[in-house]
């Protein structure tokens, strides 16, 4: 059995409690510089008060400016209880959206109080993960604020900034300690600053509320600002751009001559909107970022009731590019594991009726061509079935043979629920109905079937967005899942959130979808999130968080010409996948859809190989095995990487990597002796090299390699399914170098 392990016995965190200090010894006097280094010395942040009383920090690498001076703060919309705003509700109006009773502000007129220093050093065991064990090893100075709210000198109140400076960047937080003189208060928005000192390359997507599957940008930072009106945002359902020039977090930035990497990000974003980033010039042909909360429909950007903290704003900074990848700085700023038994918590693959709904002509979500219909009103026993619904049962059990055949767990059913005919577009609030099947889908015989063959079902719960309908139905829908075992459910949030206003990334939708992951571990079952907040590391305290989407997926290729080119799966492992897993479902085999039908342009941007190779690359414990089951069954020799690949691992390392060029990783498997490699590349051709000195092989021991290669005329668009599978011996002392197509790879299994 699993259980939490808090931390070594060795540890030592003397962290203080979100409490104001008993005394003020500890500090520097007013506006003094403070200094606190990384453990190995090479990153110093410094915290200083201006003439203002403004909070300020710098940020530098081996002696060189990261960050310049960068302002912290906040301003107050509205502070004071609930008798002091009803008055100003009952007369709200658009035209006093920005009416205030007792606007205030967070952001000068303090004075350093005391400082608190403590080091940690120590290693924990996630439950599942790309190591075995991380070790959390940082320097921490917590800086007690001391701000005068009135005429007395007496009259303030404190607040707290947490610094963490490890080997591999830096975070820090607010916390708001409870006290007489701050109770409650309304974020008008977060002013905090990350003012770049050099015009580093930015891989970005543009600030929105409710949208982030969009292509990356590659551009300078001086450059995003100029490109950000004309960013394209096609292909989401929903969009609600940032009103001024912004991007959202992680980005991901470089110097052009190397030896500087740089990604912005945020950790364990509970109870809170998340952060995107204002772009502003800051003069001297720098660019700088400024905090930029999802506003609510009342504009409003935070709720807070003391005590309470913010996410961490994080910085990694390495000279690397692996490091960044390699980097495990957000897991160790979220909470320690709030699950003690984790016995049920099973990294898997699943197939899943689902391409089949995006491959052209091959089945549909709906069973009827019913224009409108209303829960517990249409009868669909009474309504003409339309004759391509894909979630009917003698389809499923096809999913499930195959399944049971080819060492994968689970089978996902999309569409098997009532209210697929009008879900989309309408903004309707009744929408799904999440414990009633289409009268094809048989829940009883399935359940009993999949047993039978030693295969889970895995459920889909598609929202339309709406949360309201979602948690009117949410623990009958849990228990509906352990009712017919059910373990994993996929959720999605397609289309605008209800509550109408209320968008994807505000305080209220970001509060709903920890709460649906908290209630899901109630009934231990794990949960796989479409369309959510981006992750922020969570899954370290919520393990049954497996992975999310939050990213431009492989459905993206079936949707018209663009899909996703060569580049994208080379980008994104620096972006969206810092905060934590992605359910990107690889594996599609036969990558071009004219296959299906004539007419259809869209194709996978890959050859096969660099599919298989991205089941090593792009790291999910719950990985999809993507395709239709007949075209593995047309590559069986091919099809057996991804039937043997794992999902769990004890060990990873990032053998070369460029953000936008090429990505090499290899990872030993959970408790065996197994190692699998993945190499792969952009647009152009290129040689992986992989060094086996740089890995941890058994000392002295054979291994055999198992390559599956590109083949020597294979290509992404002309040629993708040419490949080669060969075998040879490999030591520790190895190097191979091999060969990878335009946007092809390389996958290996060393056993």
């Amino acid at each position: 059995m699993k259980r939490f392990m808090a931390m070594s016995a060795a540890a030592v965190m003397t962290a203080a409690a979100m409490a104001a200090p008993a005394d003020g010894s500890a500090g520097k006097s007013d506006g003094g510089r403070l200094s606190l280094l990384s453990p190995d010395k090479r990153l110093e942040l410094t915290f200083q008060l201006s003439g203002f009383g403004e909070p300020v920090y710098t940020l530098s690498f081996d002696g060189q400016r990261v960050l310049d001076e960068s302002r912290m703060g906040f301003d107050i919309r509205h502070e004071g209880g609930v008798n002091d705003i009803q008055p100003f509700m009952h007369d709200w109006t658009i035209a006093q959206s920005n009416t205030v009773l007792h606007p205030t502000q967070m952001h000068e007129g303090f004075r350093i109080d005391s400082v608190r220093r403590t080091s940690v050093d120590y290693t924990w065991e996630p439950v599942w993960g790309e190591e075995k064990e991380i070790r959390d090893r940082h320097n921490e100075m917590a800086v007690y604020l001391w701000q005068q709210t009135g005429a007395d000198s007496t009259d303030g109140r404190t607040i707290v900034v947490r610094f963490r400076l490890f080997n591999d960047g830096l975070g820090f937080r607010y916390e708001f300690p409870r006290q007489k003189t701050l109770g409650y208060f309304i974020i008008g928005n977060e002013l905090t600053e990350f003012n770049l000192h050099e015009d580093l390359t930015a891989f970005w997507i543009a600030g929105d509320y409710d949208a982030n599957e969009f292509l990356y940008e590659t551009s300078h930072l001086s450059e995003i600002a100029g490109l950000y009106p004309t960013f394209d945002r096609s292909g989401n359902s929903c969009i609600c751009p940032m009103p001024v020039p912004g991007v959202q977090t992680p980005v991901m930035m470089k110097r052009d001559s190397g030896g500087l990497y740089v990604n912005i990000h945020e950790a364990a974003l509970v109870n809170y909107s998340a952060m995107q980033l204002e772009v502003h010039d800051i003069g001297g042909g720098r660019t700088g970022f400024k905090a930029h909360l999802v506003p609510d429909a009342l504009g409003n950007r935070g709720y807070i009731q003391t005590p309470q903290s913010t996410p961490w704003r994080t910085v990694i900074v390495t000279d690397n590019a692996p490091a960044v990848l390699e980097s495990r700085l957000i897991l160790n700023l979220n909470e320690p594991c709030a699950i003690e038994d984790t016995d049920w918590i099973r990294p898997q693959k699943f197939v899943g009726v689902w391409w089949q709904m995006f491959a052209p002509g091959q089945g549909t979500w709906s069973y009827t061509n019913e224009p409108n219909v209303q829960l517990g009103v249409t009868d669909y026993t009474r309504t003409a079935p339309n004759g391509t619904h894909a979630a009917n049962t003698e389809n499923v059990k096809r999913y499930i043979d195959f399944a049971a055949a080819n060492n994968i767990q689970g089978v996902l059913v999309e569409g098997w629920n009532q209210g697929w005919e009008d879900w989309f577009g309408q903004f309707k609030d009744f929408v799904f109905d999440f414990t009633t099947p289409y009268p094809d889908f048989d829940v009883a015989e399935l359940r009993d079937y999949a047993a039978s063959k030693g295969v889970q079902l895995v459920m889909h719960h598609e929202t339309s967005g709406s949360t309201l309908n979602y948690e009117r139905y949410l623990d009958r829908a849990y228990q509906f899942m352990k009712d017919n075992n059910y373990s994993v459910v996929k959720s999605g949030y397609v289309g605008a959130i209800i509550p109408r206003g209320s968008h994807h990334y505000d305080q209220n939708t970001v509060n709903h979808f920890l709460h649906c992951i908290r209630r899901a571990a109630d009934y231990e079952i794990m949960i796989d999130a479409h369309e959510p907040v981006r992750p922020t590391g969570l899954h370290r305290t919520w393990p049954n968080y497996l992975a999310a989407e939050s990213g431009r997926g492989t459905e993206f290729e079936s949707m018209g010409e663009t899909g996703n080119p060569p580049e994208h799966t080379t980008i994104m492992p620096f972006t969206r996948f810092i905060g934590g897993p992605m359910d990107y479902t690889p594996g599609i085999f036969q990558t071009d859809m004219s296959y299906y039908d004539s007419t259809s342009v869209a194709r996978i941007h890959t050859t096969l190989v660099k599919q298989l190779a991205l089941y090593v690359v792009l790291y999910s414990p719950l990985q999809m095995v993507a395709d239709l089951p007949e075209n593995y069954e047309r590559f069986q020799d091919a099809f057996t990487f991804i039937r043997n690949v794992p999902t769990d691992w004890d060990y990873t390392k990032v053998l070369e990597a460029e953000p936008g060029d090429y990505i090499t990783t290899a990872r030993k498997a959970k408790g065996e002796d197994k190692w699998y490699i993945g190499a792969i590349t952009d647009e152009n051709a290129r040689t992986a090299v992989i060094d086996f000195s740089k890995l941890p092989l058994t000392k002295g021991k054979k291994y055999t390699a198992t390559i599956y290669a590109d083949g020597e005329d294979a290509s992404w668009d002309e040629n993708p399914q040419s490949y080669r599978i060969t075998e040879t011996t490999v030591t520790g002392s190895s190097l191979l170098e091999i060969p990878l197509a335009r946007s092809g790879g390389v996958a290996i299994e060393l056993r």
